[in-house]
C-alpha cells in the first residue's frame, strides 16, 4: 500500500505513546471512587477513628512543615496571641472600666479558645479540597482528613494555653477543682466541632463560595459572643437572644468557665450535649448520602 494511502481510506495507525486510554492519575482516581462508593458514613468515620495515628501523624507534620527552621517554631503563634491579648485587653478593659485581674484572664481564655474554633470551622471547609490528589489516589477513609485538620489545630490551641497560666500568675490567681471539668468539656466542643467540619467539608467542595461567607459569619460571630465583653454587661431583656441562642456562647462557657473557677450553667452543657447528638446525626445522614459524589466534585 502507498505511503499515505491508510490515512486516505480511513485507516487509523497505531496510537502514540504507551497506548493507554487514560493516565496513571484517572485509574487512580476511578479506582478511589469505586471504593469510596462501597462503604457508609459510619463505616468511614469508624476506620478514620480506629486509624487515628495516621490523621495524628498527618497533622504533627503539617505544623512542622510550616514552621521548619524557625528558631521559636509554633510558639510564634503563641507569642502573636500574647501580644493580642495584651493589647485588647488593656484596651476594651479601659472601656469597660473593668478591673484587669478580673477581665484579663477572661478575655485571654476567650481570645484562646474562640481562635482554635474559628481556624477549625474555616480550615474544615477546605478538608477535602486541600487534599484531592491525595483523596484522588489513596482510598483513605475521608473522615481522616477532618481528623486531621482538627488535630492539627489543636497542637496549636496547646501552645496557646500556656499564655493563660501567666496571666493568672501576673494577677495570683490560681485555678481550683472546678478546672478538671475542662477534660469532659473539650472531649464535648470536639464532638461538636468535628460534626460541624464533617458538614462543612462536604457542602463546601461542592458550593466553593459557601468558604467565604462562612468565614465572614465567624468574623461577626467574634463581636455578638462575650469574648471581648462580659456577659453581665448586656442587659437583661437582651441577654437570652444574644446569649442563650448562640451555639457558641455555649461551647465557649464549658470551657471558659471551669477555667476561671466557676461551673458554667446547666444550660450550657445541656445544648452542647444536645448539638453534638443532633450534629452528628445530622452529619452522618448527610455524609452519608453525598460521600459517593464528593470525588467528582473535587
Amino acid at each position: 500500500m502507498p505511503h499515505g494511502t491508510a490515512a486516505a481510506s480511513g485507516i487509523k495507525g497505531p496510537p502514540l505513546g504507551n497506548g493507554k486510554s487514560r493516565s496513571t492519575t484517572e485509574r487512580h482516581a476511578s479506582m478511589t471512587i469505586a471504593k469510596s462508593q462501597k462503604i457508609t458514613a459510619w463505616e468511614d468515620v469508624a476506620a478514620a477513628v480506629r486509624n487515628f495515628r495516621l490523621a495524628a501523624l498527618l497533622g504533627w507534620q503539617d505544623v512542622a512543615q510550616r514552621y521548619r527552621r524557625s528558631t521559636v517554631g509554633a510558639f510564634w503563634l503563641t507569642i502573636n496571641m500574647g501580644v493580642l491579648i495584651g493589647a485588647l485587653g488593656l484596651i476594651f478593659g479601659t472601656i469597660f472600666r473593668s478591673p484587669m485581674s478580673e477581665f484579663l484572664p477572661f478575655i485571654c481564655v476567650g481570645l484562646i479558645v474562640w481562635g482554635y474554633y474559628s481556624q477549625l470551622i474555616n480550615e474544615g471547609c477546605l478538608s477535602f479540597i486541600s487534599n484531592t490528589e491525595t483523596m484522588l489516589q489513596l482510598p483513605l477513609p475521608f473522615f481522616t482528613y477532618v481528623l486531621r485538620t482538627w488535630w492539627r489545630n489543636s497542637i496549636i490551641l496547646f501552645h496557646n494555653l500556656v499564655i493563660f497560666p501567666v496571666v493568672l500568675l501576673i494577677f495570683g490567681k490560681f485555678i481550683n477543682f472546678n478546672a478538671l471539668l475542662v477534660i469532659p468539656a473539650f472531649l464535648l466542643v470536639s464532638l461538636n466541632l468535628l460534626w460541624m467540619m464533617t458538614f462543612l467539608s462536604v457542602i463546601c467542595t461542592r458550593y466553593r463560595d459557601l468558604t467565604q461567607i462562612i468565614q465572614n459569619i465567624m468574623q461577626v460571630g467574634l463581636y455578638v459572643t462575650p469574648i471581648m465583653w462580659q456577659p453581665h454587661q448586656l442587659p437583661t431583656d437582651k441577654s437570652i437572644l444574644i446569649l442563650d441562642f448562640n451555639p457558641f456562647y455555649h461551647l465557649i462557657s464549658v470551657i471558659r468557665e471551669p477555667l476561671l473557677g466557676g461551673t458554667g450553667t446547666l444550660l450550657n452543657w445541656g445544648v452542647v450535649v444536645v448539638m453534638a447528638i443532633v450534629g452528628w446525626t445530622i452529619a452522618l445522614l448527610f455524609l452519608n448520602r453525598f460521600r459517593s459524589r464528593v470525588t467528582y466534585w473535587l
